[in-house]
Formats: C-alpha cells, structure tokens, sequence
C-alpha cells in the first residue's frame, strides 16, 4: 500500500526542512551601530565580523525581497531528498510550492494558509478509493495524523524562509571565518558560522510537536553540540546558497551516526510568485480518507 508513502514524503520534508530552518519569528532589526557596512551600491562590501550584525542584515534584504525560487539537497539517516521550487513570503504566512523526490518516490506539494496540500498519483487514488487528485492536510487538525505531521509539514515549510534561519545565526551562532569568492560567477560574502545549541535549545525543537518536545529538549539539555553550517552573500546581503550539518544534534538525539547535511541555493530574489490551493472539488482530507480506507 503506498499510503505509507505519504508519511514517508512528508517525514523526509520535514527533516530536510527543519535542517535548515528554525522555529523563530519576528522582523529584522537594523544592524548595531559600529558593525560592517552594508553594500549600499554596486559591488561587494567587506565581510561582517559579528553574527548578529550579519544575520540582521541580511534578514532585512530577505524580509524585503518577500519572495525566491530555490533547490535543495539534503540527506540523512541514508535517505537523499531533493527539491526546487518557489515561496512568497511575509511577516505572518508563507506560501510554498515544491516538488521534492524522496526514497525513489516524486511528490508535488503546496503550503496555502497554513494548509499542505500533496498531489495524489493516479495509482495512489485507486488505492486510496478516491477521484480527487489533491490530499490536504491542515496544521490545526484535531485527528492523530494531522496533528503529528500536519503541523511540522507547514511549520517546517514555513521555516524554510531564510529569514527565519538568520534568526537561528543570530540568536546561536558565531562567525568562524569569512572571506570574499565568486559562486557561479557572481561576487559573494563567505562565511563559516558555526550554531552553538544549548544557547537556544528551543530554536532547535520548536518544530516538534508538543508531545515531544519536553522529552527532546531534556535530551538536547547540557549536551556540547556544535552545528558547522556555510552562507554566501550576494553584494545585497541576500542568501545564495546555505549549507548546514546536523548529524551532531541527530545522533545526541539517539539517531544512528550519519549524514544530516543539506544544500540550500537561493535564486531570483523578488520575483513574482503565485502560489494557489487547488480547485476544492480536487482535495480529499487525508485523515478522513485514510480512515475511510481503513488504513
């Protein structure tokens, strides 16, 4: 029955995710007096020194483009999963579209108001006793299913907004090293910043549900964990490309030694994005339906 297969999506999506992302909100704050300048002009400016002076300044860029596509690669505990696709983005929603291929299996899926819709596959429908092309699964569901994957799968996607990983720099991190290259042919900021979790262990956890949440962050609590993570700057503060490992948290967590690395690479800044839930007489519940199915 490939209904599991859902799961599995939606697991992987969430793990890859939530690797480069956080649970923080808020808006950007100008950077602190005294720090590097930003590139006000055509051309690269020096290197910020401070990660709070780095990770303000380049949420406010982010904050104000509202909008990028994207392709990311990430694995973990054996899995690979990769993805492109485009958000719109805003102080209080995202909208997300994304096709991701996980485990061998190729998903298309869509975050609108706070809803994950996943496309169904023909052979999915048949299994599943359904002519509806689109399963929807909403973050204040009350049933097992939504509530255990519903709420991470929007979050998550949500939390893939760079601005709010900047928040995760900002609130954890500290500048290694930096220096100035060019990454397919544009000039770009390097940085290696690395995320110190017990200075904001909830920035690590707020992703889980609450169930679990008490129990991971007692796991996390007292632990020395340093997660290496990678950011290049175009000349206008904004995210090219981020890469962050968090096999040291998942195996303080108890998972298997491994990879949990992934790849963010960040394009067209501002560009239009429309983002629309499906037709409604193309969406089933996936709780309810599963539960019709008997599965």
């Amino acid at each position: 029955m490939r209904k599991t297969s859902l799961v599995a999506a939606g697991a992987a999506l969430v793990l890859t995710l939530t690797a480069c992302s956080n649970s923080a909100t808020g808006t950007a704050e100008p950077a602190a007096a005294g720090g590097q300048p930003q590139a006000q002009s055509k051309g690269l400016a020096s290197p910020f020194t401070d990660a709070v002076q780095l990770a303000s300044a380049s949420k406010q860029n982010t904050v104000k483009s509202k909008s990028a596509k994207f392709t990311m690669e990430g694995s973990a505990a054996g899995q690979t999963l990769t993805a492109s696709g485009a958000m719109a983005m805003d102080e209080t929603d995202t909208k997300f579209s994304m096709t991701s291929t996980a485990a061998g299996q190729t998903t298309e899926m869509r975050l609108v108001d706070k809803v994950m819709y996943i496309k169904l596959p023909a052979e999915e429908q048949k299994q599943l006793g359904t002519d509806k092309g689109w399963a929807k699964i909403s973050s204040d569901g009350t049933d097992p299913l939504s509530q255990t994957l519903g709420g991470m799968l929007s979050q998550s996607a949500e939390q893939s907004d760079p601005s709010k990983m900047l928040d995760q720099i900002s609130k954890t991190g500290r500048i290694i090293s930096s220096d100035q290259t060019e990454l397919n042919g544009e000039k770009v900021n390097h940085y290696k910043v690395e995320l110190d979790v017990a200075k904001a262990i909830d920035q690590f956890t707020g992703q889980v549900p609450a169930a679990a949440r008490a129990k991971l962050t007692d796991m996390l609590k007292g632990k020395d964990i340093k997660l290496p993570a990678e950011l290049w700057l175009n000349e206008d503060n904004l995210p090219v490309q981020v890469t962050m490992d968090q096999g040291p948290m998942m195996q303080a967590l108890g998972a298997p030694a491994g990879d949990a690395k992934f790849t963010m690479k960040y394009s067209d800044w501002g560009t239009q994005v429309d983002v629309v839930a499906p037709p409604a007489d193309q969406v089933v519940d996936l709780a309810e339906l599963i539960k019709k199915a008997g599965r």
